[in-house]
């Protein structure tokens, strides 16, 4: 009964429309003239006949359609059933088969998205967990506070915060993002300065050679979060004592390339190519209880959205390399 008053309401200017030419024609006869009742009377028949038996004909078609549409389906299945015959319908079907598609699409992609940010959350929490328990610690012993160490503490609890805030705002990062000039020197030297407490726990030394007039178009905050992820982990994997971080600049048809540069252990050739995925932490991961899998990641990922390059070489025993090329303007 549904799909009657569907197809009735559907239908309803096709028959106002034939009614009214039906009455049009018989005007014009009676207008020319023409007085046979019976004759009118036999052509508004033959008409009722003829619509009455093209709409039950197109009704029978679009039954099957009608009837998909108007029961609530309660498996995705259901709705994707190909029920149409008429052109118009069998097109509508498509177009929700590709409706369907999109969504697929979409949900695997936030189901994704979702995956990796509950991953990360866990694994974040869970090496949050070692700061905590040694700061617990620390605050137990009867003995002088060692203030060194709870420093130390507290500057890996800062990093797990940055890291976290960052992965969080990488999702909007078109609203955060703010592009503007920037002196180049002292943004590195600013980033050297936050982390020389890492530098000196681990008898590891920068060295910075970048040209005091190079100025690059970036977001600041988001730049010093790039260098400061490969400087932590310059230092991070230098097991040596007395080895050197080396930052500097040059310069490429019209680009400028940063770059970083340690003498630490290097990643195996079999790693290189993943080191930018997340959570990939690798042979040399395993190495340190600290390592996420997502700091070269969130690196790579910002790079691409400020429109900068960046590539990674690396040698076991030799080092790593990291580069960053972007556009570059100088003080005249």
């Amino acid at each position: 009964m549904d799909s009657i008053k569907l197809f009735i309401k559907d239908h309803i200017g096709f028959l106002i429309f034939n009614l009214l030419l039906v009455l049009f024609i018989l005007l014009l006869y009676w207008l020319d003239g023409f007085r046979n009742t019976d004759t009118a009377i036999y052509t508004v028949i033959i008409s009722i006949i003829l619509t009455i038996t093209f709409l039950f004909t197109r009704y029978v078609m679009r039954q099957s359609f009608y009837g998909k549409i108007l029961q609530k389906p309660l498996k995705m299945e259901e709705a994707l059933q190909k029920n149409a015959k008429m052109p118009e319908n069998i097109a509508t079907e498509k177009y929700i088969h590709e409706l369907y598609r999109l969504y697929e699409l979409e949900a695997q992609a936030l189901y994704a998205h979702q995956k990796r940010q509950m991953q990360f959350m866990n694994q974040w929490v869970h090496q949050m967990k070692t700061p905590i328990s040694v700061l617990e610690l620390l605050l137990q012993d009867d003995t002088e506070l060692d203030r060194e160490s709870v420093r130390e503490e507290v500057e890996r609890l800062r990093r797990g915060l940055e890291t976290v805030l960052m992965n969080a705002r990488l999702d909007t990062f078109e609203e955060d993002m703010k592009i503007e000039q920037v002196a180049l020197l002292p943004l590195v030297s600013s980033v050297i300065n936050e982390n020389k407490r890492l530098f000196i726990k681990n008898q590891v030394y920068p060295q910075i050679k970048v040209d005091e007039d190079c100025i690059v178009a970036t977001d600041a905050k988001w730049f010093k979060f790039i260098v400061g992820q490969f400087i932590t982990n310059a230092v991070k994997y230098t097991f040596e004592k007395g080895k050197k971080v080396y930052i500097s600049s040059s310069h490429d048809h019209g680009h400028v390339i940063l770059t970083i540069k340690d003498e630490g252990i290097g990643i195996p050739p079999s790693d290189l190519k993943r080191v930018t995925k997340a959570f990939f932490t690798g042979e040399n991961g395993r190495k340190t209880a600290e390592s996420t899998g997502m700091g070269l990641y969130l690196a790579k990922e910002v790079c691409e959205k400020l429109g900068h390059h960046m590539e990674i070489d690396s040698a076991v025993g030799e080092g790593t390399t990291v580069r960053i090329s972007f556009k570059c303007h100088f003080h005249e």
